[in-house]
């Protein structure tokens, strides 16, 4: 089933031109949200917790605006079945790779932090043909095999390295040995699975927990990092624009990188709303009693 769903439906619907898709994303719009409420008491609930003091009629407005974009986004991670990485690079540039490429000069690795915030599939995968530095995904296997492996080929098509998340250690113990220095892509704004490992702080005003991950690997294999902001230029045209978070990360106190880059993803979100993925259930978790709460820090 799922071979005939992307042999039949999906692989031949990513051929065609992005204005077209467009319709397809219109047509979504009025039938999946407007007709059926896709997750809409979801989106609703992570709007109202995020943003207690905004009017109902402003958050309405960002639902709407948030579900036109999300359908976008939907026909153009589609379209990457069968982009050209000419294509690819004219929907979203690099704004400013010289602070990637002064790490690169140095023989040294980076990592690039970002959200699930406007088109980061454009982002990361523009980013592999845009930079000197090897690109480097970490990413969580899809559980349909089929899916997965089409999906790997596709994030792979222009010579990123995808890493899965269960060998996220394996892959950082064989960093010494690179003759190309990588530029591993991290995805900071996901629910660890498990909270009592986590690293909690407030995020848009709310306890949450965080992935800790590219701090502590930043820390252990001296990895500069940067964040990575991705803008809307216009629909279906993004600019990734970096930065930096620290060149130095075994100097940091503990928790400020981490810090840094949630500000800055926040500060994203809070000046365009409508781009993050409110679709995901971010705050489902309750801190253990146990767990510290570390205050935000500006």
């Amino acid at each position: 089933m799922s071979q005939l769903l992307y042999y039949l439906f999906l692989k031949p619907l990513s051929m065609l031109p992005l204005s077209v898709l467009y319709r397809l994303s219109d047509a979504m719009y009025w039938l999946v949200f407007r007709l059926a409420g896709y997750r809409r008491s979801v989106v609703w609930s992570n709007l109202r917790r995020a943003f207690p003091d905004k009017p109902e009629a402003e958050l309405k407005q960002i639902m709407s605006d948030f579900y036109r974009h999300f359908f976008d986004l939907i026909v153009e991670i589609l379209k990457l079945f069968s982009i050209s990485e000419q294509e690819l690079v004219s929907h979203c540039r690099l704004a400013n790779e010289e602070l990637l490429q002064r790490e690169f000069d140095k023989g040294r690795g980076v990592f690039i932090v970002a959200g699930h915030y406007n088109n980061w599939e454009f982002a990361a995968q523009s980013a592999c043909a845009q930079m000197a530095h090897l690109a480097v995904g970490i990413y969580s296997p899809i559980k349909n095999p089929f899916f997965n492996r089409k999906f790997h080929e596709s994030r792979s098509a222009f010579g990123m390295e995808l890493v899965s998340a269960r060998s996220v250690k394996d892959y950082f113990n064989s960093l010494l040995g690179r003759s190309r220095p990588p530029a591993t892509m991290f995805g900071a704004d996901q629910a660890p699975s498990n909270p009592a490992r986590a690293y909690w702080t407030y995020f848009l005003g709310i306890e949450t927990p965080v992935f800790f991950g590219p701090e502590q690997y930043a820390r252990e294999y001296d990895q500069a990092v940067v964040f990575g902001h991705i803008r809307k230029l216009s629909r279906g045209h993004y600019e990734m624009a970096f930065t930096e978070v620290t060149t130095t990360p075994a100097e940091e106190p503990y928790g400020v990188i981490t810090q840094r880059h949630l500000r800055l993803l926040e500060a994203d979100i809070l000046q365009a709303p409508q781009y993050w993925l409110w679709t995901h259930k971010r705050w489902k978790r309750q801190r253990p009693a146990d767990v510290p709460l570390h205050e935000a820090m500006g």
